[in-house]
């Protein structure tokens, strides 16, 4: 019997793949036309990039996203374990505290701040034996950017909360547990075991609501705030160059926020090395802790 001849081999052709390439770049090449023809001066934009205000704008921005997003963090893990708590009016009050921030639109609660001088017109706090530790008025109290601060942060300590309480339940039992076994408190089991282990699932999502919060900070323009938005409004209302100056406004954005991208890409690369994984984070922790007498692991 004769051998058959072997089959050709016949290269695979991805036709979806080639049509759909030709269309992106067809639309990225039609996209670069139009903003080519666009009635813009790109030629000012570098120069807006680097405007004084811009700077101030830039600087605020940054700033407040930092300190509101590390409020949110504290205030976070507070209520989330205040949530796991096993007294009932500590959970009922994490609970309420959750529900409300998180239910409130971050302007709405930004304008409530800025305006809470319509409510309470003077801020004292007066002491046991007589006189005031504080006692200014609440405009002088709240200034614009406190009232952004206050309502960045507040609402971002809600979704924080949540993010954490998910980070400390996704650690086994078992582990606190054996942590009890050899006689930690609760506080170093807390930050030697859970949290360690806590952090893999802690890190992404928070990165992610650093991002928003960068992002997020553009509210605090209503209030008269100078952050980016502010700046190029700013700007705008002297040269009428408002997409100009707008476009300048997202040059800054898209830098920090690839900044903190990248920054967000090497903590989470760090906490999912290999040579820390869970496992070793919590053996590492427990070993050289001393036995309690009768405690058998």
């Amino acid at each position: 019997m004769a051998e058959a001849e072997p089959l050709p081999i016949v290269r695979l052709r991805h036709w979806g793949r080639w049509v759909s390439a030709a269309v992106i770049v067809a639309l990225l090449v039609l996209l670069g036309f139009a903003l080519a023809q666009a009635q813009i001066e790109w030629g000012s934009v570098p120069d807006f990039v680097f405007y004084r205000v811009m700077a101030l704008g830039l600087l605020n921005t940054v700033v407040l996203a930092v300190i509101a997003q590390a409020i949110a963090i504290v205030l976070g893990i507070l209520i989330a374990l205040l949530r796991l708590s096993a007294n009932p009016v500590a959970k009922w009050f994490a609970a309420v505290y959750i529900w409300l921030f998180r239910g409130l639109p971050v302007l709405l609660q930004i304008l409530i701040w800025y305006n809470l001088a319509l409510i309470f017109p003077t801020v004292s706090i007066p002491l046991p034996f007589g006189g005031y530790l504080v006692h200014e008025p609440t405009n002088v109290l709240i200034s614009a950017f406190t009232a952004a601060l206050l309502g960045l942060a507040l609402n971002e300590s809600a979704y924080m909360a949540e993010i954490v309480r998910a980070g400390l339940t996704s650690v086994d039992t078992g582990q606190t547990e054996a942590a009890k076994s050899i006689g930690m408190t609760p506080g170093a089991t807390l930050r030697r075991v859970v949290l360690p282990q806590a952090m893999r699932v802690i890190i992404p999502p928070t990165g992610n609501d650093f991002i928003n919060m960068l992002k997020g900070t553009s509210m605090a323009s209503v209030i008269g705030v100078t952050e980016l938005i502010h700046a190029a409004n700013n700007i705008s209302s002297n040269n009428l160059l408002v997409m100009e100056t707008l476009i300048a406004a997202a040059v800054w954005y898209m830098v920090v926020v690839t900044v903190a991208g990248i920054g967000q890409h090497y903590l989470e690369r760090s906490f999912g090395a290999a040579d820390r994984s869970p496992m070793a984070r919590a053996g590492k922790a427990l070993k050289g802790m001393p036995l309690v007498r009768g405690a058998r692991v």
